[in-house]
């Protein structure tokens, strides 16, 4: 059940982190990876899948299509589409979660139909779907918008292969289109597409089921549709977002971290700026360290779709930079409204003015930030304030956990491992439950009530 109270994280700031913490799962490469499983024939085992409630949503709106899931015990799931007989979603649920508009490429692969309602999510500005409807209709469907539903439908028995360029890189765009034409009949090239490193590992797990892709992690993607893709065991990718959160604590603190079970190479424009900063950093296979006491200033930023700087850790990386000597300019280009949680920094003394014309932020470093009572109002925007908090003069009180843990796996745990002093605020369940991967098999549901 839905808890309606809100949760908060106190954080105590002014304790230099050190020590080593480990990643978790990439949530942006189980959610697709989870909606892929709709088009195997078999039971799909994956592990690594994180304890975090978008995860529960994908997985609750699996089961409301007739998915049988069950939690294996060390971080592994396993998917059994094999009853799937609803090419339907149901709003309640597809309105929590904007990755949930990822199950209309499986839906139109396994069924030659999607009806799924416009994706929610955490309001960040305007998410298009023109893309995603324009690898549809190339592919060979009807496509229209009604009662707030996307409904696509093939002309034919199958998909057919098609060319598709898409005006700019997207994510969403990209997996929807790759995931309808792995089972398309005929050859489709994708290009202009994402090469995150999440697109990549979404193509990695369906060649893994049979897919023929080639291009991935390129521009160009090209596909040989197949009949049928079969079950299979597979590991999750790290989550480079919390990796490059885990840093960035580490920075503002001015302390010595390392990350581990990551892939530097994932976060290679954010090392890039963290040296630019006076960050020490050094990496090995599967791990970063950074030194950060000798910060020298800050930098500027734009961020780009992969390999260029994140948009996900552009509120971490503000927080950090207002703690930075000297001014900075942080560059929006993928979302419109992401710097909503300019005036919460705003109220921990930081100086940071939003030009909207540009979608900038021109940030110039203060000496000391103050711990306040502050709203997240999005996921990472949260982890920003988090960030924030550490480095603040007393106690930050983060309202809005509920964001947080819809992609960070019991972030306060993680924090307190380096020694940092942040809580759970006592007393309050979260949203739904991250820990609840359990010994006795269950994950915590949200229902399509909800």
């Amino acid at each position: 059940m839905l808890d309606r109270l809100e949760t908060t994280l106190r954080v105590r700031g002014g304790v230099r982190l050190e020590g080593s913490v480990a990643t978790h799962g990439a949530k942006n490469a189980a959610l697709p990876i989870m909606a892929a499983s709709l088009l195997a024939k078999g039971p799909v085992t994956l592990h690594r899948i994180p304890h975090i409630t978008d995860v529960s949503v994908m997985w609750s709106l699996l089961e409301a299509l007739g998915a049988r899931i069950r939690y294996e015990g060390d971080d592994t799931v396993t998917i059994d589409a094999g009853n799937v007989a609803s090419y339907r979603a149901p709003y309640a649920l597809v309105r929590k979660l904007a990755a949930s508009f990822d199950i209309v490429g499986p839906l139109l692969g396994r069924f030659g139909r999607a009806e799924v309602p416009l994706p929610g999510g955490c309001v960040l500005g305007t998410r298009a779907t023109d893309m995603h409807e324009q690898a549809f209709v190339a592919l060979g469907c009807d496509v229209r918008n009604a009662h707030g539903y996307l409904i696509a439908e093939s002309q034919f028995s199958r998909l057919r292969g098609a060319t598709i360029e898409f005006r700019m890189p997207s994510v969403g765009a990209t997996k929807n289109a790759m995931l309808a034409a792995v089972v398309a009949d005929g050859t489709t090239t994708l290009k202009n597409v994402a090469m995150e490193p999440e697109v990549v590992d979404l193509a990695n797990f369906l060649i893994a089921m049979g897919a023929k892709i080639g291009g991935h992690g390129t521009d160009t993607v090209v596909i040989d549709g197949v009949e049928e893709l079969h079950g299979v065991e597979y590991e999750i990718i790290s989550d480079r977002i919390v990796a490059g959160t885990l840093l960035l604590a580490g920075a503002v603190t001015r302390g010595d971290v390392t990350v581990t079970r990551c892939n530097p190479e994932h976060l290679r424009a954010a090392l890039d700026k963290f040296v630019e900063c006076g960050i020490v950093t050094v990496t090995g296979d599967d791990w970063v360290r950074v030194k950060a006491d000798g910060i020298t200033g800050g930098t500027d930023i734009l961020t780009a779709p992969h390999p260029g700087f994140p948009t996900d850790l552009q509120p971490q990386m503000v927080a950090f930079l207002c703690t930075c000597p000297g001014t900075s300019v942080v560059e929006e280009s993928i979302f419109n409204a992401r710097f909503s949680y300019v005036n919460e920094l705003a109220r921990m003394g930081a100086d940071v003015k939003v030009a909207m014309e540009s979608n900038a932020a021109v940030i110039k470093g203060v000496r000391q930030l103050s711990g306040a009572p502050v709203e997240a109002p999005d996921i990472r925007a949260g982890a920003g304030l988090v960030v924030a908090g550490l480095a603040a003069s007393g106690d930050t009180e983060i309202i809005g956990l509920e964001y947080i843990d819809r992609g960070y796996e019991r972030l306060e745990e993680l924090l307190s491992d380096l020694g940092g002093q942040v809580q759970r605020s006592s007393g309050v369940t979260p949203l739904v439950e991250p820990a609840g991967f359990s010994e006795t098999s269950e994950y915590p549901r949200i229902s399509a009530a909800g």
